[in-house]
C-alpha cells in the first residue's frame, strides 16, 4: 500500500499536541509497516529525524503553509499535484486538512472543533477559514478520525457526519513522563520554581486554556491563606492576548507566576514532576494531553468539568467549573487541606494513564488507514 502523509507540522524543535501525534504514530506506523510505502509531503525543507525508516519518501512542496491563504494555495493546488505524481492509495492527514482538488481517498484527524464553539479566540481569517473549510473536509473525508467520544459526537452534530464514519483514536503519552525521587522533585523546585512548591500549568497560552481565570484563581489561592507557591505557566505566547497581559499585571504578587517558554519535552516532564499538581482548566479541548501527562509523571491533576475533559480524567482527577475561578482555586486548597486526597488521586492517575499509549494510538490509525484503503 502507498500512503501519502500531509507533515507540516513534524518541525525539529516545535512540536506541538497534533506534531506529537504525528510524530509518535507515524514514527510506530512507518517501522512496523516496512512493507508500505510513505510518501511524507513538508511544506519546508524536513529534518532528517522525521524520516523514520527506509520505506518514507520525503516530498517538499511549496508554499510554507503558515497562513489562511498560504493554507488554500498549499492543499489547493500544492497537494493534488504531489498526490497525482505518487498516486497513493489513501492520502492521511493528522491536522485534519484536505485538500477539496483531489479524488485521492482522505483520512483527515480532526482533533477538535474548538473554532465552532469559541470562535472570537482566533484571529479574523483563522476563523473565517476554519468554518468554512473544516465542515467540507468532514463532509469530504473517506472517514474521519478523532482523538476522543466526546469530538466524534461534536463532529457528528455540528456538520452532519454519520457516527459510523467516525473512529476515535485517543492520544498516548511520552515515556518521558515518570514519577520522580524526592531528590528529583527538590531539583525541579529549584530549577523551574525559585526552589518553591508550586502548581503548574503546560499549553499553548490560547485564550481557550482559560489563563486570565487560571492566574486569577492563583491569587484568590495565595490570598487566602499563608501559602508559599508559585505558579509555573510552560507555554509558548503565540496567542497571549491583551486580556492575560492585563491580567497578569493585577497580580499583586507577579513574582510568584513564573514563565518557561522554551523547554524539552524532557524538561517539561521533570518540570509536571516536580509540581503539587497539575492545573488544567481549559475551556475546551477535544483530548486535553497534559491531563494524563501530569497522571504519568505521578501528580494529582485538577482539570475542568466541560468538553472532553472529564471523559479524559474519569474518576482520576479533581474537576472545577473553568468558568469560576473560586472552582479553580477551592479545588487547590483542597490538595494542600485534605491529607490523603493528593494521594488516592496520584494512585487512580497512575491506573489512569495505563489506558493510553502511542502503540494502542498507532494501531488503530492503521486500522483506519486500512479501512480507507480497503472499503472507502
Amino acid at each position: 500500500m502507498k500512503i501519502a502523509v500531509n507533515t507540516r507540522l513534524l518541525i525539529k524543535g516545535k512540536l506541538d499536541g497534533i506534531g506529537w501525534f504525528s510524530y509518535e504514530t507515524l514514527k510506530r506506523i512507518t517501522r512496523q509497516r516496512p512493507n508500505d510505502e510513505f510518501i511524507f509531503i513538508f511544506d519546508r525543507e524536513w529534518d532528517d529525524s522525521f524520516i523514520f525508516n527506509e520505506n518514507v519518501t520525503p516530498v517538499k512542496v511549496g508554499p510554507p503553509s503558515r497562513h489562511p491563504f498560504l493554507w488554500y494555495l498549499w492543499f489547493e493546488q500544492s497537494i493534488p499535484k504531489v498526490l497525482k505524481k505518487h498516486q497513493p492509495d489513501v492520502f492521511l492527514s493528522p491536522d485534519g486538512y484536505l485538500s477539496l482538488n483531489t479524488l485521492v481517498p482522505s483520512l483527515p484527524v480532526i482533533h477538535d472543533l474548538n473554532f465552532e464553539h469559541y470562535p472570537k479566540d482566533l484571529p479574523f481569517w483563522y476563523r473565517q477559514y476554519y468554518r468554512n473549510y473544516f465542515p467540507k473536509y468532514a463532509q469530504k473525508a473517506t472517514r474521519i478520525s478523532t482523538v476522543s467520544e466526546f469530538s466524534k459526537q461534536d463532529i457528528v452534530t455540528k456538520y452532519g457526519i454519520d457516527a459510523s464514519k467516525i473512529d476515535v483514536v485517543y492520544n498516548g503519552i511520552s515515556e518521558y513522563f515518570q514519577p520522580l525521587t524526592e531528590a528529583e522533585k527538590e531539583k525541579s523546585q529549584t530549577t523551574f520554581a525559585n526552589s518553591k512548591p508550586y502548581f503548574i500549568f503546560v499549553g499553548t497560552l490560547h485564550p481557550r486554556k482559560n489563563i486570565a481565570r487560571l492566574l486569577i484563581a492563583f491569587e484568590a489561592f495565595k490570598n487566602s491563606g499563608n501559602y508559599q507557591h508559585n505558579l509555573v505557566i510552560v507555554g509558548k505566547r503565540k496567542w497571549w492576548t491583551s486580556e492575560m497581559e492585563n491580567t497578569f499585571q493585577s497580580i499583586s504578587d507577579k513574582g510568584s507566576i513564573i514563565f518557561h517558554e522554551q523547554l524539552t519535552q524532557e524538561q517539561v516532564a521533570k518540570a509536571i514532576g516536580g509540581s503539587e499538581a497539575l492545573l488544567y482548566p481549559s475551556n475546551f479541548e477535544g483530548f486535553g494531553m497534559p491531563i494524563l501527562e501530569g497522571m504519568q509523571a505521578g501528580v494529582p491533576v485538577i482539570t475542568s468539568n466541560v468538553s472532553s475533559m472529564p471523559e479524559i480524567a474519569s474518576d482520576a482527577a479533581l474537576l472545577c467549573n473553568p468558568f469560576d475561578s473560586k472552582s479553580i482555586a477551592e479545588q487547590m486548597k483542597r490538595l494542600i487541606h485534605e491529607p490523603n486526597l493528593s494521594e488516592s488521586l496520584i494512585s487512580k492517575g497512575a491506573l489512569r494513564a495505563k489506558d493510553f499509549s502511542w502503540d494502542k494510538s498507532a494501531g488503530l490509525l492503521w486500522e483506519n488507514i486500512e479501512k480507507v484503503a480497503y472499503n472507502g
